[in-house]
């Protein structure tokens, strides 16, 4: 058999159960795509159930409140996402008429949706012959054909689509488009990959040359930038302060507790008190006392690595400054960030539980 062919008798004996396998209704296609993208299938799969369950069409999602969306989104991380999911459900609405497009290039037109998310939902619900490339499609066919162009470069994109197309030869889209990722995912993974019982080595070029190991390519990243969070608890009568980030970037309209960056943490607690009262967040009151709260704590992007402490601060007098900070006695209704969830989850202090 072709490759196709083989491939897609594989995914037939071997793919797994997946609630988004069981539709082609392209909302939930799409919904699926957008939160499994830099998540893993068994965090998302909960993720999904859950935004089916609370949002079932589209109609739902775009009458939400984006906080909403964000709160429930909390744990998942790369929250632009979770914006442009609500923007993308209003655009079907205000642009679509509130009918979900199916085509490749009416797709491309939602925020948020790129290459891979709309190629993935017009196979998937209506079998328009177009490819999805990703890290599992690079995978298989730089491995199968022995491509070693960096799959990180502008012009990859178009390589492996139209070497990906060409594999796809006669068979359904929808059904080679789900083997070959699946087959990246479960056979031809990035290590240890099953080689010795593999239904394509007889013609897997990679295997042939013994270079598995070296493919697919990457071209080297550019370095990751570090950064330094300093978060400042306060707690009086009417509860603890946070903010609201607003400014583009990570953590886009999340809540946080007011920060302040430095350009390292080798400063002596006299300077971050210094710091903090000429902060007019903080009413330019004296502080009292500040007190580290557990240990740094090592948060990672993809293009940033943040190193945070969380302080306790006393002041002589009450803040309760109201244009800038919001007080609150839980965060319950806040969407906040994933480094900021595992410190309330594991160190803070009992009345931020």
């Amino acid at each position: 058999m072709n490759f196709a062919n083989e491939l897609i008798n594989w995914y037939q004996k071997n793919k797994r159960s997946l609630p988004w396998r069981n539709t082609k209704k392209p909302y939930k296609i799409w919904l699926s795509e957008i939160i499994l993208q830099q998540t893993r299938v068994d965090q998302g799969k909960s993720y999904y159930l859950k935004f089916e369950k609370e949002f079932p069409t589209v109609s739902s999602l775009a009458k939400a409140d984006e906080q909403k969306v964000l709160n429930m989104w909390q744990g998942l991380g790369y929250y632009s996402r979770a914006r442009n999911l609500k923007k993308a459900a209003d655009q079907v609405i205000s642009d679509f008429n509130g009918v979900f497009p199916t085509d490749y290039k009416e797709l491309l037109k939602l925020k948020g949706v790129g290459k891979y998310t709309a190629a993935a939902v017009a196979s998937f619900s209506k079998n328009e012959r177009v490819p999805v490339v990703d890290g599992n499609v690079y995978r298989v066919i730089s491995r199968y054909l022995n491509i070693d162009e960096p799959i990180n470069t502008p012009k990859s994109y178009k390589i492996f689509s139209e070497a990906a197309l060409e594999l796809m030869e006669n068979c359904r889209p929808d059904e080679f488009n789900q083997a070959i990722m699946e087959f990246g995912a479960l056979h031809c993974t990035p290590t240890n990959p099953k080689c010795n019982e593999c239904p394509l080595s007889y013609n897997c070029t990679a295997l042939a040359l013994n270079i598995v190991k070296d493919l697919p390519v990457k071209k080297k990243k550019s370095k990751v930038k570090e950064r330094f969070f300093n978060f400042i608890i306060t707690n009086n009568a009417s509860g603890f302060a946070i903010e609201k980030r607003n400014q583009k970037g990570i953590w886009q309209n999340l809540y946080q507790f007011p920060m302040i960056e430095t350009s390292n943490h080798k400063h002596e607690f006299s300077e971050l008190k210094k710091l903090i009262e000429t902060d007019d967040r903080f009413e330019n009151h004296k502080v009292r006392q500040v007190t580290q709260i557990g240990s740094d704590r090592k948060h990672l992007l993809s293009h940033q690595r943040i190193w945070a402490r969380f302080y306790e601060v006393e002041f002589d007098e009450e803040t309760n400054n109201q244009k800038k900070l919001v007080r609150t006695k839980s965060l319950e209704h806040y969407p906040i960030p994933r480094l900021i969830e595992r410190f309330v989850e594991e160190e803070a202090p009992h009345y931020l539980k």
